[in-house]
């Protein structure tokens, strides 16, 4: 008897929908999401990616690279977010007055 292993996201609400994911190396893609599974691996069409700067390789340029069709292994995504609906909003932690110590 083994038990089926339940997913830990549900991304079905995603599926066709454009998404922005970054991996564990640095690296950060976008694409149409068309698959995924239990282990978070997914299937992304239409995906670039975010080329990094020459000089700087922490910073990510606006610059793209067309990929296509991309399998994504689960274990390495860090982050998946969904490029509609989302805002970005003020810091309410940062202030204009911060102290110099």
């Amino acid at each position: 008897m083994s038990a089926r292993k339940e997913a830990i996201l549900n991304l079905d609400k995603y599926i066709d929908k454009k998404i922005n994911v970054k991996f564990s190396g640095g690296r950060e893609v976008e694409g149409v999401l068309k698959g995924w599974d239990t282990m978070a691996n997914m299937v992304l069409d239409d995906c670039e990616e975010y080329l990094r700067d020459i000089d700087d390789p922490s910073k990510v340029t606006s610059e793209k690279r067309k990929l296509g069709l991309v399998v994504c292994r689960g274990p390495a995504l860090m982050l998946i977010h969904p490029l509609d609906g989302t805002d970005e909003i003020a810091n309410p932690f940062n202030t204009q007055e911060q102290s110099v110590i």
